[in-house]
């Protein structure tokens, strides 16, 4: 009999090629999963289970503002912050109802030791295990509270991911290994609310937006924006930029990835668009021209332009890693910059 053997798609070459336990943009795992069905999800959240992957949630797109979902999500957020009063809810909210229901439920039991005993085949243990774990669900699920998914919603999602841990739990560090089933749980709730709400296309106009701006101040300033200047100029967060700016990292990854599992005859055109920006043009450039520097010039310029791992850095940054001072680095980059250009 033969053994057939399938090629992997480009998201699972990328996601296979992460880093066991690190960390990875939501926003980009949606992208490579757009078009693909329900049964991808599962798969690439396998893997995410499998390599120990978590999912940064942090810049998701949120609801639009005055809408009725929007409106509840921000009420949730404020539940939240009260601690879950649920004097403060209305009688009838679900959410209510249910905090007070698993507030009946038994809070005590060594977890350590029913863990133990769930690993001998003790039933009880496992029922055990789950009505103290619905508090930690409802603790870890509203992290998220006012992101997209209603926090009642979320909750269920991680009971599910509670009870899946206790099945499947096969020793270790029990409390760990729940708490991160439950962490899975969320985030594929997160990933599938955001395909439903067609993020996808509003994920590639921000991406769109971001190499616009790069590309600007590129030319404005003569070098590499900083994480915060390009946030200044498209009005949003440091933290929002450097999301995005990981984004554009890991779309480089997969695009590699996909070279890997295309044909050598495949069209330029089926390629994203990201390596035809002057941006990335001129990363390229540099990357080629820095074996004629002095090495640590040619250190200042790679971390300066990101050519390394896609991550651009600011003078400051570059300065504290070297042991020089951002006005040191930013004079030996210029320097640098302009022997490149009789090079040229």
């Amino acid at each position: 009999m033969n053994d057939f053997q399938f090629e992997q798609s480009p998201w699972e070459v990328y996601l296979n090629s992460c880093k066991q336990g690190s960390s990875i943009s939501a926003w980009n795992l949606i992208s490579m999963l757009e078009g693909e069905d329900d049964a991808a999800v599962e798969d690439a959240f396998s893997i995410l289970a499998a390599r120990q992957l978590t999912l940064d949630l942090s810049t998701l797109p949120q609801p639009e503002p005055g809408s009725r979902t929007a409106r509840r999500l921000k009420q949730e957020a404020e539940y939240v912050q009260a601690g879950l009063a649920t004097e403060k809810m209305e009688e009838g909210d679900p959410l209510r109802l249910y905090l007070e229901e698993i507030a009946g439920l038994p809070g005590f039991g060594d977890e350590h030791l029913l863990a133990e005993s769930l690993l001998a085949g003790d039933d009880a243990a496992a029922r055990q295990l789950a009505d103290l774990g619905l508090s930690r669900v409802v603790e870890i699920a509203s992290r998220l509270a006012g992101k997209m998914v209603l926090l009642l919603d979320l909750i269920q999602e991680g009971n599910i991911g509670l009870w899946e841990a206790i099945q499947s739990y096969s020793g270790g560090e029990y409390a760990a290994y729940r708490d991160r089933m439950i962490g899975n749980a969320l985030s594929k709730a997160m990933v599938l609310q955001a395909r439903s709400n067609g993020i996808s296309q509003k994920m590639k106009k921000t991406l769109q937006d971001y190499r616009a701006a790069d590309e600007a101040l590129l030319a404005e300033l003569g070098r590499n924006p900083t994480v915060e200047e390009l946030a200044l100029k498209l009005n949003i967060t440091p933290e929002q930029a450097q999301s995005i700016q990981k984004t554009l990292s890991d779309i480089l990854l997969l695009q590699q990835a996909e070279k890997l599992t295309q044909p050598e005859e495949a069209s330029a055109e089926d390629e994203m668009p990201v390596e035809d920006t002057a941006y990335f043009q001129m990363r390229q450039r540099i990357g080629e021209l820095l074996s004629q520097l002095d090495a640590q010039d040619a250190q200042i310029l790679t971390m300066r332009f990101g050519l390394d791992k896609g991550l651009p850095m600011s003078a400051e940054e570059v300065g504290r890693a070297l042991g020089l001072t951002a006005g040191e680095i930013s004079a030996r980059e210029a320097a640098a910059l302009a022997a490149l250009r009789t090079e040229q």
